[in-house]
């Protein structure tokens, strides 16, 4: 017994230095410092409870059976129901914040299923509505087709569009999300789509200069064809729509949701047929008889496809126009690292630079030589006669094919 309240005693002290050490240093100490000491003091302070009640047993069998009854009856069975009573409050506490928690959680959930089926809700009504007109524009058409006409004739006009449901706004809310990610698309085709493109030209054409040629006039068409394209499209959507339209927002942003929303109704093999049309009778790109322009027909469609998006931004993107033989622009083009950087002139272009209203936001890339213009007739004048190589192009062409480092030299990126 005597042992017992020796160690103790011992605890007691420890306790006693550590919650002084605790009280001087509380206020330099860390967070995560003062919880440490705290939890060592609650150990210790069970380690005493268990201590003491040792004690008590120990003390009440050296008085004998019955010695100690009245005192434990009146002095620790009170306190250990004050305890318990504290204990199952505190249970009571926590069960009572564990149904709170649930309770707020379900509500959450409530909420968002209320949310999601509001969405769903404005969405089949946005398709109801769009159901109603395309039943409206069909049932116009039958009417049509059946009033007589002296003048009738049978022509194949363009079928009436989908009219799915769309999200009105769309367009605005997400003009700056789709500028960022399409002029990020216009440099990866400049740095990486296009060097698949030259790899395949180049197992049909020796010429450098001619691959570059051929790959800067797919650019320009591919923006010539998707603008058309677009301006079609848009004339057919608002034709559409403005049968039944009605609403908070005006007609013209109206198009233009619909626009964003169903880019992928957009004829993009047609726009690819028309651009290889174009390139085969440009008189600039002589070719090897065995060329077909098709070769690169992945790559006209994803600039077709990028070209006819950056029409649906507010402003719209475009490229510049180039010149064989212009005066070469600082704020427009950088320089092949093949050109003659005292020339003035522009000898061709290899990529063209991107336009919002006539502010360059992406330079291109030209190259540049004396007597560029010179040249350029030449050219021409050489194209104009054979669309085949001719024996002196070819000879010039392997007296000056590219170095290794030129064809995928990272420097030519764009910077």
């Amino acid at each position: 017994m005597a042992g017992s309240l020796r160690k103790l005693v011992g605890s007691c002290r420890l306790m006693q230095d550590k919650l002084e050490s605790w009280s001087q240093d509380y206020e330099i100490n860390s967070c995560d410092q003062n919880l440490n000491q705290c939890c060592e003091l609650i150990e210790m302070a069970s380690l005493i409870q268990r201590q003491l009640f040792t004690i008590l047993n120990e003390t009440s069998r050296e008085g004998g059976h019955y010695a100690g009854v009245e005192t434990i009856k009146t002095r620790l069975l009170p306190w250990l129901g004050t305890s318990f009573s504290h204990a199952t409050s505190g249970r009571l506490f926590e069960t009572s914040l564990s149904l709170t928690q649930d309770s707020i959680e379900k509500e959450r959930q409530l909420r968002q299923l209320a949310a999601s089926q509001t969405f769903q809700l404005q969405e089949l009504q946005d398709e109801l509505t769009s159901t109603r007109l395309e039943l409206d524009h069909v049932q116009q058409e039958i009417a049509r087709s059946r009033s007589p006409s002296p003048r009738r004739v049978r022509s194949r006009s363009p079928s009436p569009l989908p009219l799915r449901s769309f999200s009105p706004g769309r367009a605005r809310r997400t003009n700056a999300s789709r500028h960022t990610f399409l002029v990020t698309r216009f440099g990866d085709i400049y740095s990486k789509d296009r060097f698949d493109a030259e790899r395949i030209l180049r197992v049909y054409i020796n010429d450098m200069e001619m691959v570059q040629r051929i790959i800067y006039n797919a650019v320009v068409e591919s923006f010539q064809a998707a603008k058309m394209a677009y301006r079609q499209f848009k004339m057919r959507v608002r034709k559409t729509l403005s049968i039944g339209h009605s609403g908070p927002e005006s007609l013209e942003d109206t198009v233009m949701d619909y626009i964003v929303r169903h880019e992928d109704l957009y004829d993009v093999q047609g726009s690819v047929n028309e651009v290889i049309r174009s390139m085969k009778i440009n008189p600039k790109i002589s070719s090897t008889p065995e060329l077909d322009f098709a070769v690169i027909s992945s790559f006209i469609r994803e600039l077709c496809r990028m070209a006819f998006s950056m029409q649906t931004l507010t402003p719209p993107l475009d490229i510049a126009f180039g010149m064989d033989g212009e005066f070469f622009s600082e704020t427009k083009y950088h320089r092949s690292v093949d050109s003659d950087y005292t020339a003035a002139l522009v000898a061709y272009h290899v990529w063209p630079a991107l336009m919002e209203n006539d502010v360059v936001i992406v330079k291109g890339e030209a190259v540049t030589r004396r007597g560029a213009l010179w040249s350029h007739r030449s050219r021409s004048r050489s194209g104009n006669r054979s669309r085949s190589v001719s024996p002196l192009l070819s000879h010039l062409s392997r007296s000056r094919s590219p170095s290794p480092q030129r064809s995928g030299s990272p420097s030519s990126s764009l910077r």
